[in-house]
């Protein structure tokens, strides 16, 4: 296999299951060129250096504008196509202006008051399963657990979680670079329907403030200053709504695979749940949710000894850079006493995870309830059924035979 098809390979499903080794042959040439133009950098120290990096944009509109040399407005007026993206692909200054006000309100207060919340889901999810002796964690667990949480963060109605459930999920099958136009089609309504959902939610909201996230920016008067307006507000909450389900049913899902395969930590789990912060951080750099994310360069770019040209599409392979053994001992080893862990779980830079502590507050009390509630928890298969997407990885299902679901 010649290294400029390995991305192509990555991208096939037949390796959705496994794609480290291919990370691993990557990694022979940091910086390589794909057969298709495709820049991939696959090394933990080239990765870091281009995500700090301002010459490289997550903006597509840019990415249309260099490569027909023409330029694209960075004012925050916003069309009406684009107020339907996600803030994730916004670049500075609107991206540093709009993130400040979101990390103003993810306050520790506001996350700890959504504690005994979260503790109250994950414990009624399991209970509903008390009576079986094979559970889905997907379906039965990490899929309803993140879309309930996100949407009591934005405010919405429980009545409505469906809708939010089934859009995100559409969102989630259009992320990768090889997607059919049906799929980006799809993307595209399911943007419009969301954005105009979030549009009446907003008028809602201000007629009818509540705690909820949205209600507490516009009470914070940033609205009235010109710092934000109604569409960038929709852009937030289009990425809030990704990154809050889709990532968060990918890291639980995939740290209970984990867990399943290495049963000696889950055992220490068990016994000791305060460990769980810990083996949350593990999990981020040993099978994270994300595992690559595209960009583009808005100039040349030369590093580790090969120019990136302007205007070329590039691939940061987060999930590689983290098992790189020149900046991880024995990186293919699920450890969760690993110290200065730093890895790309969620992503980095200027555009890190904003969800971050609120998925790591799940992931942890997903996994203290698991390992203390599920009695004698063994696969039903292994390998199970992945979902499409190669991006954002994780198991369709994860079926576990259990001899019974303890009381909390």
């Amino acid at each position: 296999m010649n290294n400029g098809n390995l991305f192509a390979q990555v991208l096939k499903y037949e390796n959705r299951h496994n794609p480290y080794p291919l990370y691993a042959q990557l990694r022979e040439t940091p910086v390589s060129v794909q057969d298709d133009g495709t820049y991939v950098v696959s090394t933990h120290a080239e990765i870091r250096s281009l995500l700090f990096d301002p010459r490289v944009s997550s903006d597509e509109e840019k990415n249309l504008a260099s490569k027909s040399g023409s330029e694209v407005s960075t004012s925050n007026e916003h069309s009406s196509q684009e107020e339907l993206r996600s803030f994730g692909t916004f670049d500075p200054p609107d991206h540093d202006r709009l993130r400040s006000i979101v990390v103003n309100q993810f306050t520790a207060e506001r996350i700890y008051g959504i504690r005994s919340g979260v503790e109250e889901l994950v414990k009624d999810e399991l209970d509903k399963c008390r009576k079986r002796d094979q559970i889905d964690i997907v379906d039965d667990f990490a899929y309803p657990l993140p879309v309930t949480v996100i949407c009591k963060i934005l405010g919405v109605p429980f009545e409505d979680q469906q809708f939010f459930h089934e859009q995100s999920t559409i969102f989630a099958a259009s992320v990768d670079p090889d997607q059919a136009g049906e799929n980006k089609r799809k993307k595209r309504e399911a943007q419009k329907q969301v954005g105009d959902y979030m549009h009446k939610h907003i008028q809602n909201l201000r007629q009818h403030p509540g705690k909820d996230l949205l209600s507490a920016i516009m009470a914070n008067g940033d609205m009235e200053a010109g710092q934000i307006n109604e569409q960038e507000l929709v852009a937030i909450s289009i990425m809030l709504l990704i990154a809050g389900h889709e990532t968060t049913v990918n890291l639980i899902t995939n740290g209970m695979l984990t867990l399943l395969r290495y049963p000696e930590h889950l055992e220490r789990l068990h016994q000791d749940p305060d460990l769980a912060p810990r083996f949350v951080q593990e999990v981020l750099r040993f099978e994270p949710p994300v595992q690559f994310r595209t960009r583009t360069t808005l100039a040349d770019i030369e590093i580790a000894g090969t120019v990136i040209p302007k205007g070329v599409p590039l691939v940061l392979m987060l999930a590689s850079g983290n098992r790189d053994p020149l900046q991880f001992n024995d990186p293919d080893r699920f450890d969760p006493d690993r110290q200065n862990n730093q890895h790309f779980g969620f992503g980095g830079s200027l555009h890190s995870c904003i969800g971050a502590p609120i998925a790591r507050l799940e992931a942890e009390l997903a996994f203290r309830a698991l390992a203390q509630r599920l009695q004698s928890p063994r696969l039903v298969e292994d390998v199970p059924e992945y979902r499409q997407g190669a991006s954002l990885r994780g198991p369709r299902h994860l079926l576990v035979k259990v001899d019974a679901v303890t009381d909390a």
